[in-house]
């Protein structure tokens, strides 16, 4: 008996296998900047989660006291620095029609290759557009760019 000169192939041939590295490449150029944004958005969640607390503690004070707080010291919170960000100073004070108003503003540790360093900053309104919308992308604001 001659053996049949064709043989069962096992496996895969160059060609398959290029193919699925292609594939999986466009999913991964697809996938990998989502997952950053993803990423990017917890961590900038911690401060805003971290400037409300403040925010809500600062309404207390003012409410007790009659003017903010200076410092976040003076609160009535035990909150832990964010572990991204580094925590400013609190800017507060009494305008000339005797309204009170403070500031607060985080910035980010370091740089991420995809954001780069950004600022987001709350005041007696909440959530200060003017000052982190100029620094912090709409895309990772928790606020959704607002």
């Amino acid at each position: 008996m001659c053996q049949s000169s064709e043989k069962a192939r096992k496996g895969f041939t160059l060609v398959e296998l290029a193919v699925v590295i292609v594939i999986i490449g466009v999913l991964a150029a697809f996938g990998v900047p989502r997952f950053l944004k993803s990423v990017e958005r917890s961590k900038a969640a911690e401060s805003f989660n971290y400037l409300s607390a403040v925010r809500d503690a600062q309404e207390r004070y003012i409410a007790k006291e009659g003017i903010y707080a200076s410092a976040t010291s003076l609160l009535d919170i035990t909150q832990s620095n964010p572990k991204y960000f580094t925590v400013g100073t609190v800017s507060s004070s009494v305008g000339s029609n005797g309204e009170s108003t403070w500031s607060l503003q985080l910035s980010r540790d370091s740089a991420t290759s995809s954001y780069g360093a950004y600022t987001v900053q709350f005041n007696q309104d909440g959530f200060d557009n003017n000052v982190s919308n100029s620094s912090i992308s709409a895309d990772i604001s928790p606020m959704g760019g607002n």
